[in-house]
């Protein structure tokens, strides 16, 4: 029995439907929550010990390492039941898609720190701070996920190249 047949299996009735159903938007959710945790620790570090004054090129970079390991856990788990394209063109537009994405996940940091100016010296360090972690830790990263989603799966791997899917035990 594989991991995801036990866990399948430890879901009651009819959440597991549900979850059999949503397979793919629950993969893509557990891959996001992955990277979210490493394009939050990659900021954090970033912007505390080396960009400390510049928190949005922190946060571009954090974005884009999240992002190369994001293509490859969506590809081989996420959207692996859907295909096609030939592995080029695909991860082209997966980064593509991901290249709009960084725009999309910074653009909330930014407005924070340079159009509602909640930066020093015009906040306190701590308001600057927590603006920037929640406009770009959970503002952005929801906007961003939200937009990824719908682009994935219109664009990258479309509903045209779903292949069939094995039934669950």
């Amino acid at each position: 029995m594989t991991v995801v047949e036990a866990t399948l299996a430890r879901i009651p009735q009819p959440y597991r439907d549900k979850a059999i159903k949503h397979r793919e938007l629950i993969k893509f959710l557990m891959v996001g929550g992955s990277t979210w945790v490493i394009d939050t620790v990659i900021f954090l570090l970033l912007k505390v010990f080396v960009l400390d004054t510049k928190p949005v090129t922190a946060k571009v970079i954090a974005v884009l390492v999240a992002t190369m390991v994001s293509y490859v856990l969506n590809r081989e788990w996420s959207f692996r039941t859907r295909g096609g394209r030939e592995r080029h063109h695909e991860a082209a537009l997966f980064f593509l898609i991901s290249g709009i994405g960084v725009a999309v996940y910074s653009a909330p940091l930014w407005i924070s720190r340079y159009v509602l100016e909640l930066q020093e010296p015009f906040v306190s360090l701590v308001t600057q701070e927590s603006a920037d972690f929640i406009a770009g830790q959970i503002v952005g990263t929801l906007v961003g996920m939200a937009f990824r989603w719908w682009a994935f799966r219109r664009f990258v791997w479309p509903a045209q190249f779903v292949r069939r899917q094995p039934p669950p035990a």
